[in-house]
């Protein structure tokens, strides 16, 4: 990392504006101050006006617009001068840190999310639901973002969450990830597919549209860089933000920087010494003075004396912890002891003296040898190498060269502990001779090298060796010695003293840090690891001074001065003596800042055109800033500001910083701000409490502006001011002023209101649960600002009385906007459907409308609050219950006024009650609450008002219908209907004509076949219907539940069996106005009849059927009856067919033997039959009656839906028409039967037999004793007419079975 002192770019930046300074007109004989040097000539203008100020015109002259221009400009040079300063302290805080680090431990805060961005997500979600992607997704994946994007990014409660700050990304995504976890947890379980596996899919696609078209990689990119700047700041990007924190220009920061020597760990270490000493000096004078702040109590004052020391004290001890070498040997722990006592009574003179073998240094030489010049006399081919040692260490060889090219740049590494070593360096040659022991010297070097020696590499003249020719021998080489951490300056001067150095003699002297606290002057000889002479200088004051007559020796002087001991210095040159004064000055710690004497500058000046070529760096950065004023920031005593004021400042502008930053800070600092204003605070001595309390006051201020801030936050300021106000605090600090108990009091109440208006708008200040724990924060905070002291817990009761409060005016305030909500909503919708705002009476219907969808909105609030808010309120669980019913009774008042405008016997409410009731009777806390109650009183007398108007409307439908009755089935009316929905009582006064509804084709279906008659079906629906609408009402009284149910399942009871009467009625009728011939035929309507009995029955089951014993008599008595009238039904039919068969027996009587018509028939047959054709006599009889029975079969098999009637019903037709038939005959046994009657009866007993058992009629029952009866008389009959009559035309009992 480059200084800024290092960089030519910034260098020519500050020159540049130099050119501008002094190319700055001059204004009534003044100076312009650089000081104000800008971009643009708005920055000269207050130091011109405050140049001018003095020959201000008259009041006559300058208008007072021109005095309050001035004016502004004043305060604003002194705000500018001001926050210099403060840049200063903390330009000084960051680069040298030795109280505080950057807290690496922080929450990581997520980025906050823009008014802007906020609308692109939505338009992103938008384009999603049009279809606009490419991203594929089920409906019920595209239903969940549709609620999201309606319920949450449409609110206007996250737009105002965006405006405060305090919504980030990850509290978008928290939302959905919680708002679809339930849609999930309610879908059906899938083979194959975890329900983990569904959350996480859906997640990775929002987060898809949520990010849009941005490619991941480098949004990942961007958050990492955003993440790593949030958690830890390099010394550049501090001193880069705390420019912008202060509105520091960039070319003042390096004037500043490179002025104050930011970039020496040294002269920073003497300022913090200064500083501290200073802080001391102003302790003792405050007792010495009197002047206390004013504290609670006067004994305070003696221990606000001892907490100014012992804070010192800690930070000397700070400071001396701090290493002075990096990696060195050298250990502190003695000279601590021996500091830590001198610190605690700052009175007495250290008597703990540094010993000689406590200043010793560690050196590292590094020995380059290049290449030795002038080697002629050795063949080229003869080889060559060099040695290189420091005295009293290893030695160390090159590699062989030869000696026509003798180069090498070889390294040798050394370490000593001499600061004037001797470095030896020879030059060899390989011997040749056979009896040589060793190679031959050719030449050597010695050096003595100090770390201010060059670090290039140089010639030098070797010594030449004995037998050598080559007399003018060099060697190329490069000695480096470092500058050991704790060595501070080096170099040689002439020193006399009293107690050391008594002689005028020029010395080599080392300046040697110890400890941050002790440092050494030491002169050394060569080749010696300790110094000859050593002085300590603690309590030595060190400046410039003249030359002093009768020393011969040195040209430029200074001193050091102590109480009975002098020392005077002299160097040979004017640069060195003043970088010997500024280090001598770090190491003192005075308070006087030596100044080099112009005059001497000028003696050292060279032609009088540069006068600073001679002084170091740091004089030319001091000169520079002197000339932009900024000298006196820079020379500022720490110690004479009120740093109380400018931390708060700086606090100040630190937060409308952070506030603005990109991230949802919610008033927390960064870690690097954290750290400088720890710094500040620690190495300015600003009151904790104080720091607290100004922050605090300033999150109230942005808090109370609509700013999001944590109140988790507001918990630790607020607990470490009451701590320290009740004289809690851990630190131990006991000292409270008047001025802090009083603000904290102030700043007490004003949270306490903040906090109770937060609870109050809890939904708007914490919307959707967001940020994450904060309400649970601000109750719990809440309760601590209610207590009295710090360790006296306030009463429970009294916490809740205040929660109580703030949630009776939340239910107001919530319900006040959602009110609000809905007549915007209703306007935009109005709007919409009438954009020539053409003016509409409200009519009740309307009312109605509205009063639904306010319900609507408030069970989403309702909703909402247990979903999002509960959790914080866990703790006051019932104060929330009571909230809830609070904003119910609001919305009571509203919903009771919509409902009185309703026209009397009105049912279009009912959807209002099934919406509330269906909400309320699943929530535990309010179900059976006030308002259910209340709820169910509005609504008990219209339900019962209701089922009496369908009873009676039912009765009277059941009686018209039956009389209009046609008995068609009702699946060829209404195959094709609509679905109808639940019949309404029209709104009129009793009796009601209501119209008779046809069952849709989705109720009540029995089979495929034909249903019963339009008014049974009619009635059996609406009986369903009525009964399903009440169930659905779900009514949460049991009593009255259980009183409407029983009282629908008798009068369904009471109506099934006036419909099963009604048709039993009809059944017999019909019969005895229909045909007694074979001509009958069974007609649809009986068929009808019969299905009504079928659907009765059906309907019965599940109208009528009840648990309790005394109903399920009831509902038994009503099967019994259906089944008795089925029964009687039956017989009836029964006897029908029987009396038809009758008709048919009565025909074949005449044919009786001994009739005149049966002698009549047979002579005239026979007579016929000689002549022509003549057909079976009698056939169609049988033909006709066959035809009957077979018709009849197939349409009550085909229209009937019972089997088991069925089956009955051919039972008893079979028997009774077969007795009859044996009954017939058994009246003629003394007769014998024509052979026409025998025709006609062996045809319809063989048919019927036949027919009947194809019906599946029981072969115990067709072979019964009257048929065997009947059948054994036949055949008899059979053969006595076939040897009478010769025949009987293929007509038989035997062979019956082949006929058609």
């Amino acid at each position: 990392m480059l200084d800024p002192s290092s960089s030519e770019e910034e260098t020519d930046e500050i020159l540049e504006e130099e050119r501008k300074v002094v190319a700055a007109p001059k204004v009534g004989g003044a100076r312009v101050s650089p000081s104000r040097t800008s971009e643009s000539s708005v920055g000269l203008q207050p130091s011109r006006s405050s140049n001018v100020r003095p020959s201000s015109p008259s009041p006559s002259v300058a208008s007072e617009k021109e005095k309050e221009d001035l004016e502004k400009m004043q305060r604003e040079e002194e705000e500018r001068k001001k926050r210099l300063q403060l840049y200063v302290f903390v330009m000084r805080c960051i680069a040298y840190p030795f109280n505080a680090k950057q807290p690496t431990d922080m929450a990581r805060r997520q980025q906050k999310i823009s008014k802007q961005q906020l609308q692109t997500v939505k338009e992103r979600f938008q384009s999603f639901l049009n279809g606009d992607t490419q991203i594929v997704a089920d409906e019920a994946f595209i239903n969940a973002v549709q609620s999201y994007y309606e319920v949450f990014l449409k609110s206007d409660r996250v737009s105002r969450m965006v405006q405060s700050g305090g919504c980030s990304a990850a509290d978008s995504r928290e939302v959905f990830k919680k708002h679809i976890e339930k849609r999930v947890r309610s879908l059906p379980e899938i083979d194959g597919l975890s329900k983990e596996t569904v959350l996480s899919s859906w997640i990775a696609k929002f987060d898809t549209i949520y990010r849009g078209e941005e490619d991941p990689r480098k949004h990942q990119q961007r958050m990492t860089a955003s993440a790593a700047s949030e958690l830890i700041l390099s010394k550049d990007q501090l001193y880069e933000m705390f420019q912008g924190i202060l509105g520091i220009k960039k070319f003042e920061h390096q004037l500043l920087y490179n002025a104050c020597q930011l970039d020496n760990p040294d002269e920073q270490a003497a300022q913090i010494r200064r500083e501290l000493d200073g802080r001391l000096q102003m302790a003792d004078q405050i007792a010495r003075g009197g002047k206390f702040p004013r504290f609670v109590s006067r004994e305070m004052e003696a221990m606000y004396i001892e907490e100014l020391k012992s804070s010192v004290n800690l930070l000397m001890a700070n400071l001396e912890s701090m290493p002075v070498s990096k990696g060195g040997e050298f250990k502190l722990q003695k000279l601590k002891r021996g500091h830590n006592t001198s610190i605690i009574d700052m009175g007495q003179e250290d008597e703990n003296q540094l010993s000689k073998s406590d200043v010793v240094l560690s050196f590292t030489l590094e020995v380059v040898i290049m290449e030795v010049q002038g080697l002629k006399s050795l063949a080229p081919n003869r080889i060559v190498y060099c040695t290189m040692e420091v005295e009293g260490g290893q030695k160390l060889q090159t590699d062989q060269a030869e000696a026509s090219k003798p180069t090498w740049g070889t390294q040798g590494d050394f370490t000593t502990t001499h600061p004037l070593p001797a470095v030896k360096v020879k030059l060899f040659t390989e011997s040749t001779g056979v009896l040589a022991l060793e190679d031959k010297e050719l030449g050597r070097v010695v050096l003595h090298p100090t770390p201010n020696s060059p670090k290039q590499a140089e010639l030098h003249k070797m010594t030449v060796s004995k037998g050598c020719p080559d007399s003018d021998l060099k060697i190329k080489l490069a000695v480096r010695m470092d500058k050991p951490q704790n060595m501070k300056h080096c170099g040689y001067l002439w020193a006399i003293g009293k107690n050391v150095w008594k002689r005028w003699k020029k010395r080599f002297f080392v300046l040697v840090q110890v400890s941050q606290y002790t440092f050494a002057m030491c002169s050394y000889r060569e080749k010696k690891a300790e110094p000859v002479e050593l002085l300590q200088l603690d309590g030595y004051t060190v400046d410039y001074t003249d030359p002093q007559p009768g020393l011969d020796g040195g040209r430029t002087f200074f001193n050091a001065v102590k109480e009975g001991d002098t020392v005077i210095f002299a160097s040979d040159d004017e640069q060195d003596r003043i970088l010997w004064v500024q280090a001598m000055y770090r190491a003192t710690g005075q308070s006087h800042k030596p100044v080099p004497p112009t005059q001497v500058q000028k003696l050292n000046a060279k032609g009088g055109t540069a006068p600073q070529l001679d002084a170091p760096i740091s004089q030319f950065y001091a000169d520079r800033a002197q000339k932009h004023g900024m000298d006196e920031f820079i020379s500022a005593n720490p110690c004479s500001f009120d740093h109380a004021s400018l931390f708060e400042m700086l606090q100040r502008l630190t937060l409308d910083h952070r506030l603005n930053d990109s991230y949802s800070c919610l008033g927390w600092f960064s870690p690097g701000q954290v750290f400088v204003l720890d710094e500040y605070c620690a190495r300015n001595g600003v009151r904790g409490c104080h720091r607290h309390l100004c922050y605090l006051r300033d999150l109230l201020e942005r808090a109370e502006n609509g700013a999001m801030i944590d109140p988790t936050l507001l918990h630790y300021s607020f607990a470490f001011c009451a701590s320290h106000v009740h004289g809690n605090r851990p630190d131990g600090i006991g000292t409270v002023s008047v001025d802090e108990k009083e603000r904290f009091e102030g700043i007490k109440d004003r949270l306490r209101v903040l906090l109770e208006n937060q609870i109050t708008h809890f939904r708007y200040c914490f919307p959707f649960g967001r940020p994450e724990g904060a309400l649970k924060a601000t109750l719990s905070l809440l309760e601590r600002v209610l207590m009295k002291d710090i360790v006296t817990p306030v009463p429970q009761e009294e916490v809740k009385n205040v929660i109580r409060k703030c949630l009776e005016q939340a239910a107001l305030v919530n319900y006040q906007r959602l009110s609000e909500y809905a007549k915007v909503e209703e306007k935009n919708q109005k709007d919409h459907r009438d954009p020539e705002n053409v003016g509409r009476l409200v009519t009740p219907a309307k009312k109605l409308e509205d009063t639904i969808r306010l319900a609507e909105l408030v069970i989403e609030v309702l909703q909402q609050n247990e979903e999002h808010h509960a959790e914080a309120f866990a703790w006051w669980s019932d104060l929330m219950v009571e909230h809830a019913e609070t904003f119910l009774s609001l919305y009571a008042v509203d919903m009771d006024a919509a409902l009185e405008v309703q026209p009397p016997d009105s049912w279009d409410s009912f959807p209002l009650f099934q919406l509330l009731n269906d909400f309320l009777r699943v929530d535990y806390n309010l179900c059976n609450g006030k308002f259910h109650k209340h709820l169910q009183d509005l609504y008990a007398p219209l339900v019962v008002r209701y089922v009496d108007l369908m009873e009676s409307s039912i009765a009277q439908s059941i009686h018209r219908g039956f009389e209009r009755e046609t008995w068609e089935p009702v699946k060829s009316l209404t195959s094709n209907l609509p679905i109808v929905n639940l019949p309404k009582v029209p709104n009129v006064a009793v009796p009601v004509n209501l119209p008779s509804f046809s069952t849709p084709a989705w109720m009540t279906a029995m089979s495929d076949t034909d249903n019963g008659s339009g008014t049974s079906e009619d009635l059996f629906w609406k009986l369903d219907a009525l009964q399903t609408f009440i169930r659905d009402l779900h009514w949460p009284e049991e009593e009255f539940g259980k009183h409407l149910e029983t009282r629908l399942k008798l009068m369904s009871s009471d109506m099934i069996e006036s419909c099963v009467k009604r048709t039993r009625a009809a059944f017999e009728a019909k019969l005895q106005r229909s045909s007694r011939t074979a001509d009958f035929r069974v007609p649809q309507s009986i068929c009808t009849m019969f299905n009504v009995m079928v659907d009765a029955r059906a309907q019965s089951a599940k109208l009528c059927a009840m648990e309790l014993g005394q109903e399920r008599q009831y509902h038994s008595q009503i099967d019994n009856l259906i089944e008795e009238t089925v029964k009687e039904m039956i017989t009836l039919l029964v006897a029908k067919f029987v009396v038809i068969l009758e008709s048919v027996l009565a025909k074949l009587s005449r044919y009786d033997e001994g009739t005149l018509f049966s002698s009549f028939l047979s002579f005239t047959v026979k007579a016929a039959s000689k002549y022509v054709d003549v057909p079976k006599p009698g056939m169609d009889v049988a033909d006709s009656y066959v035809t009957f029975v077979r018709h009849s079969q197939d349409m009550l098999r085909d229209k009937v839906n019972e089997e088991m009637y069925i089956e009955r019903l051919f039972d008893q037709w079979y028997t009774s028409t077969m007795n009859l038939l044996g009954t017939w005959l058994t009246d003629r046994m003394d007769l014998q039967l024509h052979v026409y009657q025998l025709k006609i009866l062996i045809r319809i007993v063989k048919k019927k037999y036949r027919d009947f058992r194809l019906q599946g009629v029981l072969d115990s029952t067709l072979n019964s004793k009257m048929y065997d009866t009947v059948r054994n008389r036949l055949m008899l009959e059979e053969a006595t007419a076939s040897v009478r009559e010769g025949g009987m035309q293929g007509i038989s009992m035997k062979d019956s079975d082949t006929e058609d």
